[in-house]
């Protein structure tokens, strides 16, 4: 049996700004008589025990620009990132924190973009799938000291890399 509940205005007016603070669902989860945990349960039913394994991870970051030191300089003031050139890149050290990254200039078009890098097993399959998805090729397997990367788009344009790593 659902209970019925008699709000005064002092009451409904601290829901009102709950509400503007939290978000209304929650609140409605709040006022039907769920606890916040509840209604954590319901939006990640998984427990601890259970948590899928991300499939393929993001590894990298790329920060393209026209000027690699203008934009190295920016971002090292902005976030104290420390970055050191390394041939034609600006490498982000990260100290163990977070996933590295790099500042490039390619010269040419796209100019000014970031993407990030998924690790995969087979370049070309990863690509070929892409594109059986809708997305398209950008830059085929190239070989680099790590192993080799490339790039391709998704249906809507946004550039995301992939890397596979030496075996």
């Amino acid at each position: 049996m659902k209970a019925t509940y008699c709000l005064t205005s002092r009451q409904l007016l601290s829901l009102a700004l709950l509400a503007a603070l939290c978000g209304a669902a929650l609140i409605l989860a709040l006022v039907d008589g769920w606890t916040p945990a509840s209604v954590a349960a319901q939006s990640n039913p998984q427990t601890t025990k259970e948590k899928k394994k991300m499939g393929k991870p993001v590894v990298h970051f790329e920060i393209g620009c026209r000027d690699v030191g203008k934009t190295q300089s920016f971002y090292s003031k902005l976030f104290d990132w420390d970055i050191t050139q390394s041939g034609p890149a600006a490498v982000i050290n990260t100290g163990g924190e977070g996933i590295g990254g790099h500042i490039t200039s390619l010269g040419h078009d796209p100019h000014n973009y970031v993407t990030v890098y998924v690790q995969v097993e087979d370049l070309q399959a990863y690509l070929d799938k892409a594109i059986a998805l809708g997305g398209k090729m950008l830059v085929p397997p190239v070989p680099i000291p790590t192993g080799k990367f490339a790039w391709l788009s998704d249906p809507d344009g946004n550039i995301i890399g992939l890397l596979q790593p030496k075996q």
